[in-house]
This record gives C-alpha cells, sequence and structure tokens, in this order.
C-alpha cells in the first residue's frame, strides 16, 4: 500500500498553532542506548510455528505423537479406496519417528490410488517451485505422482512424475520439485501421492515424512513462510528470543523444549505434546532459530530450561545437576569450538563454525507457574544454580533472569530481568516513569508487552480485546518510549505474541494475524506502530527540556550515531476536549532550513479502530511530510489525540540502515506490498 492521500484532517497536523507544547532537545548529555532496543520473540501460540512461520505445508507429515496428543491419521485422505493405517513397524523410519502409514492397495481396481493431505487448514498454491520429499518401504515398481489440486473441484495445478526407488525391506527417500501451472484461486486445496496399484508387492507400502516446502525466506531448506519472515524483516529487529515463553517450560516435567531433539535431520526429531494443545514438529528447532537469527542480522536471546513446567511442578534441588549440565551443552553446542563435545556434534551436522552468543536467559515466566511454591524454588536455589554454572564457563555472557526487579526478585548484578506487562492503555499511560527508578544494577529485558485488555476495569477475569486496536496501539507506543527514555538500563523491548493463525488460536491479541491464503496477512494497528519506532533507531539519548511528559504527550529524543542523524519519537494520548496538540521540537545546534521528516499515524475509525483481516483494512491512517526549521530552528506541526509520531533529520534516506533493510522484503496487507515509513 502507497502513501494515502492526505485529507484536510491529516493536514491539520502540518500546521503549527499557538500555546505549543515547546521542545528543546540539548545537544549534549544523555545515554548510550542499548545495541539492541527492538526484537522479536517467537511463542509456538496460535500455530505459529507449524502451520505458521515454519513453511512445512503437510500437516501430521510424519504422523508423531504422544499421551497428550496421540498418534494419529490427522490430516489424511484415502484416494480410490487405499486404506489408510497407523503401523509401528519393527524396522520404523527411525528410533525418533516410530509410527507411519501403511496404504494398502489390493482390494482396489483403480489404476490410480494413493492419500492426500488438506495442509493447516489449505495450502496456498502459486506458480513458483516446491521442492518435497517422502519415504517408502516396500516394493514398488513403476512411479509415484506428486501434485497440488483443489479441494473443491479437483482440478490439477501442477504435478511431477517420481520414480520409485523403493525396496522391499528398506526405507527410501525420494525427493522431487514440483511447479504449478496456475496459481490456485484459493487457498482451499490439497497435497497428493497416488500411484499404481499393479506395480506393488505384497499389497501395501509404507509411507513416511511427507514433507512439501513453499519458496522460503532467504531460500533456507527447512525455512521459514515467506511472507511472515518479510513483514518481520520490515520492522528491522536487532535481536530474537527463543524458543518463546511457555514453549520452553513444556506442559509438564517429562515434556520440556529439548534443544538436543530439535537438531539434525527432520527423520531424528521426535517432536513433543505442545502447551497450547496440539502436537509440535519440532522442525523449527535450535539450528533454524539460529538461521533466523543469521538470516535478519539478529542478536541471539537464548532461553533454556530451568526446571519449571506450565502445570507448576519443578526440579528439586538435589535433581538439578543434570539440567544445569544440559544447558551448558546447549550453549556450548551454539558457541562452543569445533574441538568441544558439544561443537563437534555441531559440526558433524554441517555447521563447524560457532553461532555468536552473548544472552541466555533462565526460564520463562518463572514467576508465574505453580506460584508461589515454583517461584520460591527459582529464588531459592534453581537460578542461583544455572548463573552460577554460566557465568563459571562463560563469563561473558549476559545472564537474564526470567522475571524482573517488578515481580519482586532481588537480581544479583550483573544479571538482567524480564519484564512481562500485559496491559490495558490506561496502565501504559499511567506507569509512564515505571522505569526511570532503575539503576544500571538492574538492567531489564521487556521480553513481550503489549495492550490486551481494553480500558475500564475489565482484566485477566475478562477476554482478551478480539484484536489489536488503536487507543491500544497508543498505549503501546508511550510504553515503548518509555523503555527508550532508559535505553541505558532497557537490553531490549519485543511486542508478544506475534503471529496468530486464524484457523485455530489461544490467543487473540497479536501483532499479525495469517492464514494459509498469504494473500490475508493481516498487520495489525500495533505492527504500524512497532514498525514507526523500531525503525528510527536512537543509539544515545539527549535530555529535553521540558524533561518530562505533558499531560497528554509523552515523548523521547536522541540522536542516531550510525547516520548522525536527531530523532524525536512522541505519542499523543488523552488531549483536553480531544483537541489537537500543537508541538514545538527543537535540536540545539541545528538552524534556520534544516530539513527533517515527520511521520504520523492516526486512525481513521477512532479508538477502537482495528484492522480486520475478513475485511482486509487498515485503519492506520500514514501521513508523511518534510518540515524545515523555523527561525529558531524549530520544527512545528500538530499532533492529533490518538496519535503517533516520529520526527527524523535522516530524510530520504536511512544512512546505515537502508544498507541492512533495502534487501529485504516489504511486508503486505491482504496481498498489497505495503511501503516501508522509514
Amino acid at each position: 500500500m502507497g502513501l494515502l492521500k492526505l485529507t484536510t484532517t491529516a493536514l491539520a497536523f502540518l500546521a503549527a498553532t499557538v500555546n505549543a507544547v515547546d521542545i528543546v532537545v540539548k545537544s549534549k548529555g544523555g545515554n548510550e542506548t542499548s545495541s539492541i532496543p527492538y526484537g522479536l520473540m517467537h511463542e509456538d501460540i496460535n500455530n505459529a510455528g507449524d502451520g505458521g512461520l515454519y513453511a512445512e505445508l503437510i500437516r501430521n507429515r510424519a504422523f508423531q505423537g504422544s499421551k497428550l496428543y496421540p498418534v494419529s491419521l490427522d490430516g489424511w485422505k484415502s484416494i480410490n479406496g487405499a486404506g489408510l493405517s497407523i503401523k509401528n513397524l519393527s524396522t520404523p523410519l527411525s528410533k525418533a519417528l516410530p509410527s507411519s502409514m501403511n496404504v494398502v492397495v489390493n482390494s482396489t481396481k483403480s489404476k490410480s490410488v494413493g492419500f492426500s493431505n488438506d495442509g493447516f487448514w489449505g495450502m496456498d498454491v502459486r506458480m513458483e517451485k516446491y521442492t518435497g520429499s517422502f519415504y517408502v518401504r516396500g516394493s514398488y515398481k513403476g512411479a509415484f505422482t506428486a501434485s497440488l489440486q483443489s479441494a473443491l473441484t479437483n482440478e490439477t495445478f501442477g504435478s511431477v512424475k517420481v520414480d520409485s526407488k523403493t525396496k522391499q525391506n528398506e526405507w527410501v527417500q525420494h525427493k522431487f520439485t514440483l511447479v504449478p501451472k496456475k496459481d490456485a484461486p484459493s487457498s482451499n486445496n490439497t497435497f497428493a501421492i497416488t500411484f499404481d496399484p499393479a506395480g506393488v508387492s505384497g499389497g501395501s507400502l509404507d509411507f513416511n515424512l511427507i514433507s512439501l516446502f513453499p519458496p522460503t525466506y532467504k531460500g533456507r531448506e527447512n525455512g521459514l513462510r515467506e511472507d511472515l519472515a518479510e513483514a518481520f524483516a520490515a520492522l528491522d529487529p536487532k535481536f530474537l528470543r527463543f524458543p518463546g515463553g511457555n514453549a520452553l517450560e513444556g506442559p509438564d516435567l517429562a515434556n520440556p523444549w529439548k534443544w538436543n531433539e530439535t537438531i539434525g535431520p527432520l527423520k531424528d526429531r521426535p517432536g513433543r505434546p505442545g502447551v497450547w494443545n496440539y502436537q509440535t514438529s519440532d522442525g523449527l528447532g535450535l539450528v533454524e532459530y539460529l538461521h533466523w537469527c543469521d538470516d535478519m542480522d539478529l542478536e541471539p536471546i537464548l532461553a533454556i530450561y530451568s526446571g519449571l513446567a506450565l502445570d507448576g511442578a519443578y526440579i528439586n534441588e538435589t535433581d538439578l545437576a543434570p539440567w544445569i549440565e544440559d544447558a551448558l551443552n546447549e550453549i556450548e553446542f551454539v558457541r562452543g569450538a569445533p574441538s568441544t563435545p558439544m561443537g563437534k556434534l555441531r559440526a558433524s551436522l554441517g555447521y563447524p563454525k560457532p553461532w555468536t552468543l552473548k544472552y541466555v536467559e533462565v526460564g520463562n515466566e518463572d514467576w508465574l507457574a505453580g506460584r508461589p511454591a515454583g517461584f520460591e524454588s527459582y529464588l531459592a536455589y534453581r537460578f542461583q544454580a544455572f548463573n552460577k554454572a554460566i557465568k563459571k564457563k562463560y563469563p561473558d555472557i549476559q545472564v537474564i533472569a526470567s522475571p524482573s526487579v517488578f515481580d519482586n526478585m532481588k537480581i544479583p548484578a550483573p544479571a538482567a530481568g524480564d519484564y512481562h506487562p500485559y496491559r490495558q492503555p490506561d496502565n501504559f499511560y499511567n506507569e509512564f516513569h515505571k522505569f526511570d527508578s532503575l539503576t544500571k544494577d538492574n538492567l531489564t529485558l521487556v521480553g513481550e508487552f503489549a495492550s490486551v485488555h481494553p480500558n475500564g476495569g475489565i482484566d485477566w477475569s475478562g477476554n482478551l480485546h478480539p484484536f489489536p486496536w488503536w487507543i491500544g496501539g497508543v498505549g503501546e507506543a508511550i510504553f515503548m518510549i518509555s523503555t527508550e527514555r532508559n535505553g541505558d538500563r532497557i537490553l531490549g523491548t519485543t511486542y508478544a505474541p506475534v503471529l496468530r493463525n486464524m484457523n485455530r488460536w489461544q490467543w487473540s491479541v497479536c501483532m499479525i494475524e495469517f492464514e494459509a491464503d498469504t494473500k490475508k496477512t493481516t498487520l495489525s494497528t500495533s505492527y504500524h506502530v512497532f514498525q514507526l519506532i523500531s525503525t528510527h533507531a536512537i543509539t544515545h539519548t539527549l535530555p529535553t527540556t521540558p524533561s518530562s511528559n505533558t499531560s497528554s504527550l509523552f515523548f523521547v529524543a536522541g540522536k542516531n550515531e550510525d547516520d548522525d542523524s536527531y530523532v524525536w519519537k512522541g505519542a499523543n494520548y488523552n488531549t483536553t476536549n480531544h483537541e489537537a496538540t500543537p508541538v514545538s521540537v527543537k535540536f540545539e545546534g541545528l538552524r534556520k532550513g534544516q530539513k527533517a521528516e515527520l511521520t504520523l499515524l492516526v486512525s481513521s475509525q477512532g479508538p477502537f479502530g482495528y484492522n480486520d483481516p475478513a475485511k482486509g483494512n487498515n485503519v492506520v491512517v500514514t501521513t508523511t511530510k518534510t518540515l524545515s526549521a523555523g527561525e529558531n530552528g524549530a520544527f512545528k506541526f500538530n499532533m492529533p489525540e490518538l496519535s503517533v509520531a516520529v520526527l527524523d533529520t535522516d530524510v530520504g534516506g536511512y544512512g546505515r540502515k537502508e544498507k541492512r533493510v533495502e534487501r529485504r522484503y516489504p511486508p503486505v496487507l491482504n496481498g498489497k506490498a505495503v511501503e516501508r515509513k522509514r
């Protein structure tokens, strides 16, 4: 979507009037800010991994299961009478994947039998290269046909013959590429494998690990879904916190996120029962997260299992040692030299070069699950044991505790805390100065934040808001500005959760909504706010007069030393009589005629406007104008009630940022490219 035409209402912000809030930005003073101010957190909620960011199109591809979510044929259907059943063979594909699908053919008279998969609520089919593979055990002479077709009309959009390489008592992998001849009109499509029953010896064949990928972000094998990854990249993030929040803990002590079961070939990954009511494949594993960091130039923040499960159970102190050793092994796998045991394991998988790892978080929200006993165990011995072991072996690593000082934990410096505020917009307004009391011994990561409940007293006893909404986004902007004001004590900040699959979700307020159909990917109001603020870096804050917010206007200012520019960021909340606020911003040392670009966000639908995936609308009105400093070197403009703005003297370019962002793809909103606003 290009720049919107300026309406009369939108133009109002360009004209300065009397009684302005006069802000002077000093040329000296202030503090250096974090090198990772804004980033991403990936949580396997709302099918954000399987069926979401992880680009695999086949659902239940390897018949993985657990006691919580038993093995099944979910997603699979017979073609022309083939008999489908789950078998646990004496010779499975692997120890990790003991179950497979047996396909019986001897009772059919059809010339073509097989099976289909309906994907994760459909499949997006376009004229592009798909790569796939499947394992077969049994004897078959002939060729398999792999195809993508409509689930409504059975029209075939593309197919390919795959010559059989089968052997009677061995598992043999078959690989193929498939390029459809036309785009499908919708995502109501299936993938099928068929074959001639006459060529089968013994009456049946066994199949497992049936996989199909569209083109992935940066062309990574086993990689990320392009449109979602592109939307992430357009935020210009600096870090990735993974493997997410509650997914790390697992539903019980038997099923935490086990890093060593998420590496290596897919056939060696057993998957696990997730905490959000479905089985996960772990196709998106530790190495894939690190590749994600590589491809977006992100600092990894690795969360390690701390001995607490989501059901509140925790590891006793006498039993904790193996888990500490496991955490050290995980860190060594990531950053150890190839001569170390875990570095050697990494090298054997094709990655001899260590990754850089500077940040490690011990657990996730240990203040929440099973409290008070679970939290008390973290305070008494769990955090201390992990922190001591990590710092002894890796003194350069910044250890982060999963609670923060705001959760009543006294965190021993130099460790940092992690603060997760999910709030009403008014809370962010009222708590603007919350971080001002932090000292440099209170380093804090904001690993998750969002407006999730409307103002008015409805909180966790009520439902979350159906979607991110505009006044919630302005509240989030106020919060982001408050973190930047204290950027020397706030390690980084990220919204969460980020992704919501509109076919199955457990958490409604997310930054991006999506379906199988990439044309329906929707960037929420919160996305637009986060993007505007995150893509205008401040590397050094500068003092201002006045030094703090007014009754409605919240702001921060500073310098981006990477491109020698000055930046002011503001959010206007509840103004008197709903009138616009005139603003004057003067950067000391800048003269009359200096140019600066002002970008303003408002809502076309008022405080409760939101971007609805069912409508394909965008309520965020973005206006951009190049301003010239007046006689006193000040830039003057109006900010309507409930608006967010950035003023940046780096006009027409991003300096160093431009080189970093221009190679990326723009995000999409209902199939249309969204022009990045700096």
